[in-house]
């Protein structure tokens, strides 16, 4: 005769030392099975890590998060991959959200995994900003804001008229951190100026002042933090660039073709060796350079830096060397050529914008002109 128990058939004719022994081996089996688990977790984790810092090093070789981690076997291609795809990559995926059905559907994933409900905007900023790394190209993030401004306004209904209310206040918020809190900034905002900045943006209408004015005490007694990757984001540093990539750049003295990852924000000009270095190894300030195209007979798509109406004048600019001692560049000029045409005309137009304006204030300009265009027809 057997009995059954919650952990399977007991003979019943087992003496109390092998009734024992069996109460052994079965503890001894969960004790097994639960290191199997935590055993696949950490090779999960492991394949996880490699991946990311893979990702982080060149992703403009992966056309697809979705395709990348499936090779490392860190995702199974099944039912709302978009989902999954999106809870693994919250600091990498900023950089390849482009507009195609899957990246567009990760993006709306990643954001519904942010509960924003009874936050106000700057506490459910500090959460979206926390979570994953910004890309670079204005464009990426103006559909990165105007994403966080739907979901928003989906968890809080009836706070703004309109998403649009809220994309501009949430970049008026932002520009006021950087306002506030960068030691380069002189001229600081006073919260009469914040107040005055956004009137009219609520369809036409006024915010309430108490609104703006808990947003600005919010922001000037703690700035937005920025995530951190075990060094390999760069954020940290370069938050709201204006363009990144990888760019070839010929070298001062020795004319050899360089492969250095690119940033472009501040008005300058920064260089790479890996996108995963926390300092870069070389600094191109813009102020009083103009750039042109240029034919090149070794490297297509190319482009220069230069100081107009001075030809043999040495850029103002720095370089890290090898033996970690910072010194002064020796260009005259920066010839740097880019992987496509398209590629290089956009580099041109966002340097360009640089050397003048910023063009992310052209961007929510416009969005303010839309809105602003509604008060009139109130």
């Amino acid at each position: 005769m057997v009995l059954k128990s919650e952990e399977g058939v007991v003979p019943d004719d087992l003496s109390p030392e092998e009734q024992q022994e069996l109460e052994s081996i079965r503890c001894r089996k969960k004790e097994l099975l639960l290191d199997i688990q935590v055993r696949k977790s950490m090779q999960r984790s492991k394949q996880m890590a490699m991946g990311r810092k893979k990702f982080n090093m060149d992703h403009t070789k992966v056309k697809n998060p979705k395709d990348f981690f499936i090779c490392f076997n860190a995702l199974k291609p099944k039912v709302n991959v978009c989902s999954r795809v999106s809870a693994l990559l919250p600091v990498v995926c900023g950089i390849c959200w482009c507009r195609d059905d899957f990246n567009i559907k990760v993006l709306h994933a990643f954001l519904e995994l942010h509960e924003f409900t009874d936050l106000n905007l700057v506490q459910a900023l500090r959460q979206f900003l926390w979570s994953f790394r910004l890309p670079g190209e204005a464009q990426k993030i103006d559909r990165m804001m105007e994403a966080f401004a739907q979901r928003y306004c989906h968890c809080n209904p009836g706070v703004f008229q309109s998403t649009d209310t809220c994309y501009v206040l949430s970049f008026a918020v932002i520009m006021l951190n950087t306002s506030l809190h960068n030691p380069n900034v002189k001229d600081k905002p006073s919260v009469q100026r914040f107040t005055a900045m956004n009137r009219g943006i609520n369809d036409g209408g006024d915010l309430p002042e108490d609104l703006l004015r808990n947003l600005y005490e919010s922001i000037k007694n703690e700035p937005f933090k920025i995530p951190e990757d075990d060094g390999n984001d760069l954020t940290h540093t370069f938050f709201n660039p204006d363009r990144e990539g990888w760019l070839l750049k010929l070298g001062g003295r020795m004319k050899t073709w360089k492969r250095r990852w690119f940033i472009l924000t501040d008005n300058c000009l920064y260089y790479f060796e890996y996108t995963t270095d926390k300092e870069p190894r070389g600094i191109i300030p813009l102020e009083n350079l103009s750039i042109r195209e240029v034919e090149d007979s070794k490297k297509p798509n190319c482009f220069e830096l230069f100081i107009p109406n001075h030809k043999d004048q040495v850029i103002k600019a720095c370089k890290t060397e090898a033996d970690g001692r910072v010194v002064e560049g020796n260009h005259t000029f920066y010839r740097i050529s880019a992987p496509t045409a398209e590629e290089k005309e956009e580099w041109i137009k966002s340097i360009k914008a640089a050397i003048s304006k910023d063009p992310f204030y052209e961007m929510l300009a416009a969005r303010k002109k839309k809105v602003s265009t509604l008060r009139g027809l109130h």
